[in-house]
C-alpha cells in the first residue's frame, strides 16, 4: 500500500499549481468498451510520432552525407531528439490541461512535420533544428497518452493496454523500415521525407473526430505564454511528482537503463547492417524492420504475460537479462554470421531490447498520486530518456575511438544489466499495488 507521507506531498503539489492533470479515478470511465477508441487514437498517434522518430535513423547512409555529416553523427542527432521531447516533458503539461490531451498530441505531430520540412535543407545545422523539432513533436506521447488510458484502461488489462498503445513505437518503426528505403533508391531521400509528411498529416485528421469525446475535461484557462510555460512551477511540476512514491525514481532508473541500450540499437542497426556486415539500405531497412515487427508482438506478448503474473517486476527482471545477452551477441556478430543469423538477432532483439515500455509506464501510472498521472509519466520519461541520449552519444563516441561495433555493443550489454542491481533493492512489486 502507498505510504501516507507521499499522498500528503502530493496533495500539496496539486493544490499550489493551477494546472492539474486531467486524470480521473479510473473506475469514472472503465464501463465496457469505453476504451477502445481512446486506445486506438493513442496507438495511432504513438505510430505516427514514433515514425518521425525513425526517419534519420532508417535513411541515414544517403541523407547523412548530403547534408554534411559523418555517419557517426546519427548519435548525435538521435541526442538532440530526444532533447526536444525533453523539452516538452518539462514544459508542456499547461499544454495538455488547456488544450486536452488528444489536441496535444496532433499539435506534437504538427511540430514533427515543421521538423521534417527543415531536414529536407542541405544545412547539417537545420538537420539538428529539425530532429529537435521531431524530439519535440513526439515528447506528448507519454504524459498525454497515459493521462487518456489511465482513465479508461480496466485495471485487470492495465498492462496489456498500455502495451498495446506502446506498441506503437515499433509498429511505426517497421513502417519507416519498410517504406522508406525503398523511396529513397527510387526518387530520392527528401521524397521519403515529403511521403512521411504526409502520412503524419493523414494522422492528424484521422484522430481529428475522437477529440471532443476524448478532450471532454480540458480546462481552457486564457491565452498562452513563454513564462507560463518556463516557469519554475511548471518546469519543477514532473519530476517533483516522480518523487511521490519513493518506488517510482528507481523505476525510471530501470526505464533509463533499457532505454540506453533501446536507443543504441534503434540508432544504430541500419548502419551497422550497412556499415559493418555489408548489406544494401534495402536489406538493413528489412532487418531494421523484423526488430521492430517482432518489436510490435514482444510489447503486447509481456504485457499480457504481466497481468497475468501480476508482477512487472519480474518481468522487468527477466527483459534485463535477455537483453544484455542479446547485445552481447551482438558484439559477438560479424560478416562471417549468415544472413538468417543477424535476421534472428534483430528479431530477438526486437523482444528484449524494444519491449519494456508499455510493462514500465503502467507501473508509473499506478504508482502516481490521483491527479498528478501525466506529470509523473513526463517525469519518468524524462529520466528515461535520458537513457535514451545517453546510448546513440556513447555508443557513437565509443565507435569513432574504437572503430568497430563490438566495444559499444559490450557497453550496452553492461548497462542493460544494471536494473537487476536496482530492482533488487525493490521490495514490492508495483503491479500488486494499484
Amino acid at each position: 500500500m502507498r505510504s501516507e507521507a507521499p499522498a500528503t506531498r502530493a496533495g500539496s503539489l496539486r493544490s499550489d499549481h493551477p494546472m492539474t492533470s486531467l486524470s480521473a479515478p479510473p473506475e469514472a470511465t472503465t464501463a465496457p468498451g469505453t476504451w477502445i477508441a481512446p486506445l486506438v487514437a493513442t496507438l495511432v498517434i504513438q505510430t505516427a510520432a514514433a515514425f518521425l522518430t525513425r526517419l534519420v535513423p532508417t535513411i541515414a547512409p544517403a541523407f547523412m552525407p548530403e547534408v554534411g555529416m559523418t555517419v557517426a553523427s546519427i548519435g548525435l542527432l538521435a541526442a538532440v531528439t530526444t532533447a526536444g521531447s525533453i523539452i516538452f516533458l518539462l514544459s508542456g503539461s499547461v499544454l495538455i490541461a488547456q488544450v486536452g490531451p488528444i489536441r496535444s498530441l496532433q499539435i506534437g505531430l504538427g511540430l514533427g512535420i515543421l521538423g521534417l520540412g527543415l531536414l529536407a535543407l542541405p544545412f547539417w545545422q537545420m538537420a539538428v533544428l529539425g530532429s529537435v523539432l521531431i524530439g519535440l513533436g513526439y515528447g506528448p506521447s507519454s504524459p498525454a497518452g497515459t493521462d487518456v488510458l489511465h482513465r479508461y484502461a480496466p485495471e485487470r488489462h492495465r498492462n496489456l493496454i498500455f502495451s498495446i498503445k506502446q506498441a506503437g513505437v515499433p509498429l511505426g518503426g517497421v513502417l519507416a523500415g519498410v517504406t522508406l528505403p525503398p523511396i529513397v533508391e527510387s526518387v530520392g531521400w527528401r521524397a521519403s521525407v515529403a511521403f512521411s509528411a504526409l502520412a503524419v498529416l493523414a494522422t492528424i485528421a484521422l484522430v481529428q473526430p475522437l477529440r471532443n469525446g476524448i478532450d471532454v475535461d480540458r480546462r481552457p484557462a486564457g491565452s498562452f505564454s513563454l513564462a507560463m510555460f518556463l516557469s519554475p512551477s511548471n518546469l519543477l511540476r514532473p519530476l517533483t511528482a516522480l518523487r511521490s512514491d519513493r518506488r517510482l525514481p528507481r523505476l525510471a532508473v530501470v526505464g533509463a537503463c533499457l532505454a540506453f541500450a533501446q536507443g543504441a540499437w534503434f540508432a544504430f542497426l541500419v548502419t551497422y547492417a550497412v556499415s559493418a556486415l555489408g548489406y544494401s539500405l534495402v536489406a538493413a531497412g528489412i532487418i531494421f524492420g523484423v526488430m521492430q515487427a517482432t518489436g510490435v508482438f514482444g510489447r503486447v506478448l509481456l504485457g499480457w504475460a504481466s497481468d497475468r503474473l501480476g508482477s512487472s517486476l519480474l518481468t522487468l527482471r527477466l527483459v534485463s537479462i535477455t537483453a544484455a545477452a542479446t547485445s552481447a551477441a551482438a558484439a559477438a556478430s560479424d560478416v562471417t554470421w549468415p544472413v538468417w543469423a543477424i535476421v534472428l538477432l534483430a528479431g530477438i532483439g526486437g523482444v528484449t531490447v524494444s519491449s519494456w515500455n508499455g510493462i514500465q509506464i503502467a507501473a508509473i501510472a499506478r504508482l502516481a498520486p490521483k491527479g498528478l498521472v501525466g506529470e509523473t509519466a513526463a517525469g519518468a520519461t524524462i529520466i528515461i530518456f535520458i537513457g535514451h541520449i545517453c546510448g546513440p552519444t556513447l555508443f557513437a563516441i565509443l565507435l569513432a575511438l574504437s572503430g568497430g561495433f563490438m566495444l559499444p555493443f559490450l557497453l550496452v550489454a553492461a548497462v542493460s544489466a544494471v536494473p537487476l542491481l536496482v530492482l533488487a533493492r525493490q521490495g514490492e512489486a508495483p503491479a500488486a499495488s494499484a
